[in-house]
């Protein structure tokens, strides 16, 4: 079955900043930021604000 030419996404290249962050993300932003270290739990992470 074909998709509809009104559903087809634009070639525009539209980037949305996501709000939510996996977890394997904010370990990687915090291991960045200096805020985490190896041997800390991975479960109750601190908030994080995406890079833009």
């Amino acid at each position: 079955m074909s998709q509809h030419p009104s559903l087809k996404a634009s070639g525009g290249g539209l980037v949305v900043k996501r709000n939510v962050l996996k977890r394997f993300e904010r370990v990687a932003l915090l291991k960045k930021r200096g805020q985490w270290k190896a041997g800390d739990r991975v479960q109750g992470l601190r908030k994080t604000k995406a890079d833009v």
